[in-house]
């Protein structure tokens, strides 16, 4: 970022007041329309209409696809670096929201090895939070049919000779402008791989629409992205970008984190703690006393409960309205506003916790969700392995 930015946004790194407008300049992405949310599926999925998907990239491809009955694709995938938090699983839930209404296919690929790159942190920690986090996106309820998860150390016969492929037009410099330097030479490599994350839907489907939901830190492995698709060596169109913004950390608006400092809500976290942290942790829009608040309200754009519930987990536009012009006047007060916050947010994990708990072994759930051979061959071939390539012997 230049340097009269006080804030920083990369896919590694998240710091200070994270202005999304100026964003969207840095990024040459473009806001999205009331045409284009009016364009998404019926009902508008909440975190389209009250704009925390505020900004894409070629949106309209995609919606076009949908709208039609045409073949089109969702990827959104999971860095297994620890539990996962609330914030980590939205995207999974918009990307079936998009398959139940349109019959999205839905690609899930799980980066293993850039955690490993980044983590302090051995192989097999890593391998147990992938185990931990798969089992949390299976949760979520996809369509085996129409959904592939992809891990890379586990699936490297595909997700490794497209990503050499993509790597010849990817260059260091390119990586340094778009990332800094990296800290080791995996990391170097690693956007090829994320361009075979991207582009792996229509190498096994043919060319077709696909639109990533991600948050905006992301969009750099999209860039890169599409600057290989563009080198037209493959058929593939550029991928789309759907970007939000970050939901709240408990501490204050900003990225939801999972580290010590500013504790995450966790998939994982029981009734009595999601109260807790909400309660005790949840950074307050109100007043310094009751009597004050009542007198000049408070501000419902800064309090952590309210915007949990504004970005995810209030379905009903009239509730979160309400509940915002009640603190606005003050006859809502903070505490109360908590209350109703962790109660709703506890409610949706027990929801979770539930699907998850009725899954079987990871070992008997994931591989309906694997790449079929078949799939695999069409991946290779579409990035110029031929059939007897020794990638399939």
């Amino acid at each position: 970022m230049p340097a009269e930015d006080d804030f920083t946004v990369t896919p590694y790194a998240v710091e200070g007041d994270v202005d999304y407008d100026r964003l969207l300049e840095q990024f040459g992405a473009d806001a999205l329309t009331d045409d284009q949310r009016a364009a998404f599926p019926d009902p508008v999925h909440p975190l389209v209409r009250r704009e925390v998907f505020y900004a894409g990239r070629d949106v309209d491809a995609f919606l076009d696809a949908a709208n039609a009955g045409e073949t089109h694709s969702v990827v959104t995938g999971r860095g297994p670096s620890g539990p996962m938090h609330v914030g980590h699983v939205f995207p999974f839930y918009f990307a079936k929201y998009l398959q139940d209404r349109t019959g999205a296919l839905v690609y899930v690929p799980v980066s293993d090895d850039e955690k490993y790159l980044l983590k302090d942190e051995s192989v097999g920690a890593i391998s147990d939070h992938a185990r931990e986090n798969l089992l949390d996106i299976l949760a979520v309820g996809f369509d085996p049919e129409r959904t592939r998860i992809v891990v890379d150390t586990a699936d490297a016969d595909v997700v490794y000779p497209l990503a050499v492929t993509f790597a010849k037009d990817v260059t260091q410099a390119t990586v340094n402008a778009t990332y800094g330097d990296p800290v080791n030479v995996g990391l170097s490599f690693y956007p090829a791989v994320q361009a075979a994350h991207l582009l792996l839907p229509q190498l096994v489907e043919g060319r077709h629409p696909t639109l990533v939901p991600v948050a905006v830190d992301q969009d750099p492995h999209v860039r890169v992205c599409r600057d290989v698709a563009a080198k037209r060596r493959y058929d593939v169109d550029k991928p789309g970008a759907l970007l939000s913004k970050f939901l709240p950390s408990l501490d204050g608006p900003g990225k939801m984190s999972s580290s010590a400092d500013a504790p995450g809500i966790l998939l994982s976290d029981d009734r009595e703690a999601v109260f807790e942290k909400v309660r005790t942790r949840a950074y307050s829009g109100g007043r310094s006393s009751v009597e004050a608040h009542r007198r000049r309200g408070g501000n419902p754009d800064v309090d952590v409960s309210y915007l949990l519930l504004y970005y995810f987990f209030e379905e009903s536009d009239e509730r979160v309205e309400r509940l915002a012009r009640e603190y606005r006047e003050g006859s809502l007060l903070s505490g109360e506003l908590k209350e109703i916050a962790a109660e709703t947010v506890a409610d949706f994990l027990e929801a979770h916790q539930e699907r998850r708990a009725s899954l079987g072994p990871l070992e008997a759930e994931l591989p309906k969700f694997r790449l079929a051979e078949a799939e695999r061959r069409n991946a290779r071939r579409r990035a110029g392995f031929p059939d007897d390539s020794l990638a399939q012997q």
